[in-house]
Parts: C-alpha cells; sequence; structure tokens
C-alpha cells in the first residue's frame, strides 16, 4: 500500500480501488494528535486504518513528538500498541 503525506495540511492518505482513505493530524506542543481516521465503507476491514495511523506515529517518533489521539480509532490503537506511548 502506498502511503502519501502531505505534511502542509497535516494529512497522510492513501487510494484503494478508486476510493480514499486518510487520517488529519494537529501538532501542538511537542504532540501529534491523530483528529480524524477515515476509510469508506467498500475498503474497511482491510487494516488501511491501522497502516495510516502506524504511519503517522512512526513519523511522529521518529521526530520526538508524543503520539496522542482525539479520534476514537487513534484512541483504541494507542491503547492496543502500549509502545507508542512510552
Amino acid at each position: 500500500m502506498k502511503i502519501n503525506h502531505i505534511q502542509e495540511i497535516h494529512r497522510v492518505w492513501t487510494e484503494n480501488d478508486g476510493h480514499v482513505a486518510y487520517v488529519e493530524y494537529e501538532l501542538r506542543d511537542n504532540t501529534l494528535n491523530i483528529i480524524h481516521t477515515i476509510v469508506p465503507p467498500p475498503i474497511q476491514g482491510q487494516g488501511i486504518a491501522s497502516q495510516l495511523v502506524e504511519y503517522i506515529y512512526d513519523y511522529a517518533l521518529q521526530r520526538g513528538l508524543t503520539p496522542a489521539a482525539t479520534c476514537p480509532y487513534a484512541y483504541g490503537w494507542l491503547k492496543k500498541h502500549p509502545e507508542y506511548t512510552k
């Protein structure tokens, strides 16, 4: 899966079968907070959201930022991956 990152608008996205899935985030006080995770119904259940969230949290850690989540999906993802919040 090819993940695209547009830093200027704080979005990572991918396209699958003509549908665009994306994650939007905000940067504040040395924290990267995912605010939206959107995967259209026709392409749900394929692990796309998880891959997008992991990509952007890896990006955060590489830059010394703390991963955070306002988005319910990303919040649940962080609970399942505590290594991202240490």
